[in-house]
């Protein structure tokens, strides 16, 4: 955080490094009265904070599910509450909170996560509709983000054997960061970054039983490299691991963060559509096996 602050002041531009715990309300709020005194009035707020469990869920205990989706999904309610509470006086300003493609569809081992931002966007889709009624001149947006190359791929839990890795195509950090400043900026409802999240939020609108089979085949491996796990690997789920050393924004995923076009992604292109057609087969068959059970189950109720 102090070296982000750093960079912003070599700009020419003021900063204030304010760690915050943005699963307390209280803290959340302190802390943007803190900028307001100090650096003026928030024009733009970005929700962004996350941690989660790499685990089945089977396996994640329950105080740290529920810390994973206080950070993820109740710091982005208090981070907007407390932003709001500036901007409604002056009725303007701009709140940006960050999404995924797992707003849209649930993946195997991110069920704290996935779980989060699913209720992110139900939030924001709720809070916007009440500042549209109010006709409210502060703008709401969310960006969607793509796998992103950060280093929480080395903090988060993990209770897998193996460490994990974003699903590829990967992305740089700086691209989202561009997506989050335009959206702030021109204030539209709603971003999805990437070719293949795109490609992913459609299908799971149109054919999510597809989109589920799908995440079951490829999405669990796809999760994991081959390295084992480190058993003694920092763990940010309840206190920073970066409060000595700032890791920076990158995660340790260079060489395939080049987004869509990466020549590794596109060489699995191929079997990743064979995957998308075993989804759709296996798709079709639960559809038939279901109305073999309900014609069945008719029948049944008939002869009785």
């Amino acid at each position: 955080m102090q070296a982000c602050a750093k960079e912003i002041e070599a700009t020419g531009r003021r900063a204030l490094a304010c760690p915050v715990d943005v699963a307390d309300a209280g803290a959340v709020d302190a802390a943007a009265l803190r900028v307001e005194s100090e650096l003026g009035p928030i024009d733009v707020w970005v929700n962004d904070a996350m941690t989660t469990v790499f685990s089945t869920f089977a396996e994640i205990e329950p105080d740290d599910f529920r810390r994973a989706v206080e950070v993820t999904f109740l710091g982005q309610v208090w981070g907007t509450r407390a932003a709001l509470e500036r901007m409604r006086p002056r009725n303007r300003g701009a709140i940006v909170n960050v999404g995924s493609a797992l707003a849209f569809t649930g993946i195997p081992l991110q069920s704290p996560y996935c779980a989060s931002k699913f209720a992110c966007r139900g939030f924001f889709e709720s809070l916007r509709a009440e500042l549209l009624h109010d006709r409210s001149k502060i703008r709401l947006s969310m960006v969607h983000l793509p796998a992103v190359n950060t280093p929480q791929f080395d903090w988060c839990k993990n209770t897998t054997d193996r460490r994990p890795q974003p699903v590829p195509p990967i992305y740089q950090p700086e691209i989202a960061a561009q997506f989050i400043v335009d959206v702030a900026i021109d204030g539209r409802r709603a971003k999805v970054v990437g070719s293949w999240n795109k490609l992913l939020v459609a299908a799971a609108s149109v054919a999510p039983a597809v989109v589920n089979q799908f995440a079951a085949i490829g999405a669990w491996e796809a999760q994991l490299t081959a390295d084992p796990a480190e058993p003694n690997a920092p763990v940010n789920l309840y206190e920073p691991v970066d409060d000595v050393s700032d890791f920076g924004a990158r995660g340790r995923f260079d060489d395939l963060a080049g987004g869509f076009l990466t020549p590794d992604y596109l060489q699995t292109l191929p079997d990743t559509a064979a995957k998308a057609a075993r989804a759709s087969l296996r798709s079709l068959a639960e559809k038939v096996r279901w109305r073999a059970r309900r014609l069945w189950a008719t029948a049944r109720h008939r002869r009785a």
